[in-house]
């Protein structure tokens, strides 16, 4: 499989241990934009991907 095919097709992650206050606070913020939690983590990550990149702690992103 190419470099390029593998970019785009889809990887999964699980989490364990959170905080179920902090679940339910995730999920509240999710409803309160009335987007999909997997949209919020999404922005958020990339966020915090964003914020180390301009900081020079990660490799500017292509």
């Amino acid at each position: 499989m190419s470099k390029k095919a593998m970019e785009d097709k889809p990887a999964h992650l699980n989490l364990r241990n959170i905080p179920r206050n902090t679940l339910f606070k995730l999920k509240m913020a999710a409803a309160a934009e009335q987007r999909t939690l997997k949209d919020l983590v999404l922005e958020l990550i990339e966020a915090k991907i964003q914020e180390l990149e301009k900081k020079g702690l990660l490799p500017k992103s292509k």
